[in-house]
C-alpha cells in the first residue's frame, strides 16, 4: 500500500513538472519566429557594444542608455567591464555614445545597472534612478546630472527588503519611484523556481524616504514599467504573461487596476512618447533563444507601437522586426525627433529615422 501511495505521489509530482514545462515553453514563445519588418537607415550606434537594456531621453534630445548588465546564465560579450551609464545628443546627425563619469566614492566596480528613469525638478535639476545589482544584489541608485561636466553625482543608494529584485523604475520625485520586481525570490535557485512553476509572485513597489510598500501584484515576470504624459495612469509590462496592464495613479500613490492588453509577444521596457502618449515597446519574439544563446541561431529583436492604449481598440502595430542578424533581443525603444533608439540585453544598439 505504502509502495502503491508512493508511486501515486511521484507520477502525480512528474505530471505536474511535465505541465510547468509546456506552459513555460509556451510563455517563453519557443516556438515562434518572427516575420521581418525593415526601417530605411537604421545604423548601429558607435560606443555600444555589450547591452543597452534601457534607455531615457531628456526633452533637449540627451539620451541616457544603461550599458552591461550581466545576470547569473544569461550570455555577456564583455564580462570583465563594468556596467556604466551611456549618452548620446540626438541633435546631433551622427551621435556617438560616451559613458558619463561618476562621482567619487561610488563603487564602479560592481556597477551593473538595469532600468534607468530620469525625474527634473521645479528648479530643472535632473535625476537619474538606476536599478543596480552589485553583485547580483539589488539596490536603486540616484544620481543627480550635470550637464555641463557631463558626470552623474551619486547622491543616494536605496535598499530595503521590499525591492529584493527590482527590474525598472518610474521616477516621480527626487526620491520617489515605482519599481518593478521581476522576481520574487534573491536567491538565483528560488529565481529559476518561482519562474518554472509560474507562481505569480512578483510585484509593483511604491518608494519614498518615508518608506515602500507594494500598490500592485499577482503578476507572473514584472519588468518595464512607465508613466503616462499627464502623469495620471501608470503602465507595467507582465513579460511572460504577454501583458501591459494599466493602472491608474491615485492620490495616495496606490494603483487602481484599469485595463490590461493582451499580446503574442515578451514584452520588456516601455517608453512613453510625450507628445502623443504612445507606447513604444522593446519586445522578445522568441525569450528561449534569449536566455539560451546559440550564435548561429541568435535571439530576435521586435518593436510595438502602441497607439491610444486607453481606449477601447488600442492600434498595435510592429515597426521593427530582425531575426538577430543585425540585433539580437531587443529590450526598449525610445523615440526622439524623428529618431528612434532600439537597445538590448547584451548586444548592439540601433537608431533608425522615422
Amino acid at each position: 500500500m505504502a509502495r502503491l501511495v508512493l508511486l501515486t505521489a511521484l507520477g502525480l509530482a512528474l505530471a505536474l513538472l511535465g505541465e510547468r514545462f509546456v506552459a513555460l515553453r509556451n510563455r517563453l514563445n519557443a516556438s515562434r519566429e518572427v516575420e521581418p519588418v525593415n526601417l530605411p537607415g537604421c545604423r548601429l550606434i558607435k560606443g555600444v557594444e555589450a547591452g543597452s537594456e534601457d534607455i531615457d531621453i531628456l526633452p533637449n534630445g540627451l539620451a541616457f542608455l544603461s550599458a552591461g548588465l550581466k545576470s547569473p546564465g544569461i550570455q555577456c560579450f564583455a564580462p570583465e567591464k563594468p556596467g556604466g551609464i551611456l549618452m548620446m545628443d540626438l541633435n546631433k546627425d551622427s551621435p556617438r555614445a560616451l559613458e558619463l563619469r561618476v562621482s567619487r566614492g561610488f563603487d564602479l566596480s560592481t556597477f551593473n545597472p538595469h532600468g534607468i528613469s530620469t525625474f527634473i525638478d521645479k528648479d530643472d535639476t535632473v535625476y537619474l534612478f538606476v536599478a543596480n545589482h552589485p553583485e547580483f544584489k539589488s539596490t536603486v541608485e540616484i544620481f543627480q546630472f550635470e550637464e555641463e561636466e557631463n558626470s552623474l553625482l551619486h547622491l543616494k543608494t536605496v535598499r530595503h527588503e521590499l525591492l529584493p529584485s527590482v527590474n525598472d523604475i518610474v521616477a516621480v520625485g527626487p526620491e520617489h519611484f515605482y519599481a518593478t520586481n521581476s522576481h520574487y525570490f534573491s536567491d538565483i535557485f528560488l529565481k529559476y523556481l518561482e519562474v518554472y512553476l509560474n507562481l505569480r509572485w512578483t510585484n509593483v513597489i511604491y518608494y519614498s524616504p518615508e518608506g515602500a510598500r507594494v500598490v500592485a501584484e499577482g503578476f507572473d515576470s514584472t519588468n518595464g514599467i512607465n508613466i503616462s504624459p499627464d502623469h495620471k495612469y501608470i503602465y507595467v509590462a507582465d513579460s511572460f504573461a504577454h501583458e501591459i496592464h494599466v493602472m491608474e495613479k491615485l492620490a495616495n500613490w496606490s494603483l487602481s487596476p484599469v485595463k490590461v492588453l493582451q499580446l503574442d509577444t515578451i514584452v520588456d521596457n516601455l517608453s512613453v512618447d510625450p507628445s502623443t502618449g504612445d507606447l513604444w515597446v522593446g519586445c522578445h519574439p522568441n525569450a528561449l533563444k534569449l536566455l539560451i544563446y546559440d550564435p548561429s541561431r541568435p535571439p530576435a529583436s521586435q518593436v510595438l507601437r502602441i497607439q491610444n492604449i486607453l481606449s477601447e481598440t488600442p492600434a498595435v502595430s510592429t515597426v521593427y522586426a530582425n531575426n538577430g542578424s543585425v540585433l539580437q533581443g531587443s529590450t526598449v525603444a525610445s523615440v526622439y525627433g524623428g529618431k528612434l533608439l532600439i537597445g538590448t540585453l547584451y548586444h548592439r544598439a540601433l537608431q533608425c529615422p522615422l
